[in-house]
């Protein structure tokens, strides 16, 4: 006889009686997880998203990317263009854990939304489109989650689609991510014919229904895979799992002792529960990614990935960040993201590491060393908030009343708190005479790419014009501007061509501007290709002194662009405090124009050999001698690889 058993979620609210959705009271921090939804564009992440709200019970009826009515795209322009352009943090319960949920864009031009969320998340669900697997923007999303070194679980989405390849999709994530995909389900038919998937944990089927495009998901079957099925899934179904108790035996070492002396004789009887606990060590560890698959646009296969979010992805204890431990109970949060709100002003997005974050108090901002006083605090639910009056440890909320916070600043309780963290962290090093760093890292803002000029309807907007400017910046710390110093006009850079439009449409919209954009120019960078060396001699008299100097350097390529200047080691002791800043000084300013077309120079080292100069020599006339060697090294080189066949200077743009 075959068991049968149907699982109903509770009953949906509308997401507009945010009130009713939830209680706001912060569960125990075992209870929480802080996800976000990264992928290439058009995977699937923002219906993703929509089904996860839907099923956990936040909205009654399910939005579409196409109709421009889904929770987390509540931008005009994402609603019209059907992109996700800023990121969203939304929470929901699910079987008694708090889920706060960031959906950030897939399209490169807003890599800072990704980089910034994953900065402050404990954990991340890359969703894959089934028919193309790894794609470009996936690989970058990846490489960003493995800076901040979160944790992920795999969706292979779009399983109905009649291309949809899993081992396509497997391989690629191996070959590419350079990682290991442990598949914890395999799908029930394929293409259209695609109705759920087995779990290879359990060996049970889970089949939605295919009668009715109109049927939401909710409800589905949960039978024992056994020998009356078709024998080709069962077999399948074997293997499947054989391989997946392989593969986390050889990620886990306490696994792997289990199976040799409990299941030595049948490794097919270890259970689920063992593998589940083996499974949440390995991808806590970062040594493997379980994945997952379904079909979110046709509302199968979400339901899993909901108790694989509770299952594999940590909870904020266990993300271990070791200035933490200097603040103990007292507050500690990163600012992460700032909006702003025409009624309430700057909306400020933090994570709290560590105490409880109040409303109605003062908090000290550490990088800017200022004290502002917190009056509101709120819970985000997309557009919409709930006002709270305080918040714990591993949660994500929004403060109302932070007017010079920006972007990575550090926000603790006090003065004396951060003194206090600076002792603690003193005196478990030993060392209270040098100073520490109790700053939370901040986040890595990508150069701009693109750059145009903008201008007003007429200088009477000019000033509502800087001030649209000064807002977007506060809220996109990837949108530059600045004014050109030979016209004066305002150089507006930018990640790409549609960051650009997006800024021009939202002062359009928002500010009621209507600003003209010049043509759009590549941010380009200019380098060198090769070794080379030259010696240059500055002899000026101003006034009754004169100024004499010699200096001799080698330009040579680098991978690393921090490293822009090194004097050679007989030199650096010989040199003084005053004369080591004016070398780095020339060779700064020499890199601000290439010889090229004028761009910037970048990936360029300067080794710094000789230096002599004769007794009251300014630093101005060094900073002068070393800036024109440089520029003499610059172009030998562009007049030497001029007649060859390759590129005079490697340009590139510089993204993530």
């Amino acid at each position: 006889m075959i068991l049968a058993k149907y699982i109903f979620t509770a009953a949906p609210r509308h997401r507009n009686d945010v009130k009713s959705v939830r209680t706001v009271v912060s569960p125990d921090i075992s209870k929480i997880r802080n996800i976000g939804i990264m992928a290439h564009i058009d995977a699937g992440k923002t219906t993703t998203t929509e089904r996860m709200l839907f099923y956990s019970g936040y909205i009654r009826a399910l939005g579409d990317v196409d109709d421009g009515d889904t929770v987390t795209d509540f931008m005009a322009q994402e609603r019209e263009r059907g992109i996700t352009i800023q990121s969203a943090a939304v929470t929901f319960d699910w079987k008694n854990h708090r889920i706060n949920l960031i959906d950030t864009p897939g399209h490169v031009d807003f890599t800072l939304e990704v980089e910034r969320s994953l900065r402050v998340l404990d954990g991340a669900v890359a969703v894959f489109d089934a028919s193309a697997g790894v794609e470009a923007q996936t690989l970058t999303v990846w490489r960003q989650a493995e800076k901040h070194h979160v944790p992920c679980i795999g969706f292979l989405n779009k399983m109905d689609k009649p291309i949809a390849n899993l081992d396509l999709c497997l391989e690629s994530i191996r070959e590419k991510m350079q990682t290991t995909p442990i598949l914890l389900q395999i799908p029930i038919g394929c293409g259209k014919s695609f109705s759920g998937i087995v779990d290879l944990l359990t060996n049970e089927k889970l089949e939605w229904t295919t009668n009715s495009n109109d049927d939401d998901g909710r409800c589905f079957k949960v039978l024992p895979l056994d020998q009356s099925d078709e024998p080709a899934l069962v077999q399948a179904a074997k293997e499947a799992r054989g391989n997946l108790i392989e593969q986390v035996a050889d990620l886990d070492d306490e696994f792997a002792e289990l199976l040799l002396t409990d299941f030595s004789d049948n490794m097919y009887a270890v259970p689920a529960v063992k593998i589940k606990e083996a499974l949440r060590r390995v991808t806590l560890a970062r040594k493997g990614v379980p994945i997952l698959c379904g079909s979110s646009l046709k509302n199968k296969g979400v339901q899993p990935l909901l108790d694989a979010i509770i299952a594999y992805l940590p909870n904020p204890s266990q993300r271990h960040h070791d200035i933490i431990q200097w603040y103990k109970d007292d507050l500690c949060a990163l600012a992460f993201k700032v909006i702003h709100d025409k009624q309430r002003g700057p909306l400020v997005f933090v994570r709290i590491y560590s105490g409880t974050l109040k409303a109605q108090t003062a908090v000290h901002n550490i990088n800017r060393n200022s004290i502002e006083r917190m009056s509101r605090l709120l819970v985000p639910f997309a557009d919409q908030y709930v006002e709270i009056p305080s918040i714990t440890a591993g949660n994500i909320a929004l403060t109302v009343g932070l007017k010079q916070t920006v972007t990575g600043d550090t926000i603790v309780a006090s003065k004396a708190s951060a003194a206090a963290a600076v002792r603690r962290a003193q005196n478990k090093a030993g060392n209270k005479g040098h100073s520490v760093n109790v700053i939370l890292s901040g986040v890595e803002v990508p150069d701009p790419v693109f750059f145009c000029t903008i201008e007003p309807p007429s200088m009477a907007k000019q000033a509502d014009l800087e001030n649209a400017l000064s807002c977007l910046q506060r809220e996109d710390p990837s949108l530059k501007v600045r004014v050109d110093p030979d016209s004066g006009q305002t150089i507006l850079c930018g990640m790409g061509e549609l960051h650009i439009d997006i800024i021009h449409d939202r002062i359009r919209r928002e500010y009621g501007i209507e600003t003209h954009l010049g043509p759009l120019q590549v941010a380009y960078r200019e380098t060198i290709t090769e070794e080379a060396k030259a010696a240059d001699t500055l002899d000026r008299t101003i006034g009754d002194k004169r100024h004499v100097v010699t200096v001799e350097l080698t330009l040579r390529p680098t991978d690393d662009s921090s490293s822009k200047i090194t004097i050679h080691k007989e030199l650096h002791s010989q040199l003084s405090s005053d004369l080591k800043e004016a070398l780095e000084n020339g060779v700064n300013s020499s890199y601000l124009q290439g010889p090229l077309l004028g761009y910037p120079v970048q990936d360029v080292s300067a080794v710094i050999q000789r230096v002599s100069l004769e007794p009251g020599t300014s630093p101005a006339m060094i900073s002068a001698c070393v800036s024109r060697c440089v520029q003499k090294v610059s172009d030998a080189l562009s007049l030497v690889l001029c007649n060859t066949t390759n590129a005079i200077y490697i340009f590139f743009i510089h993204r993530q």
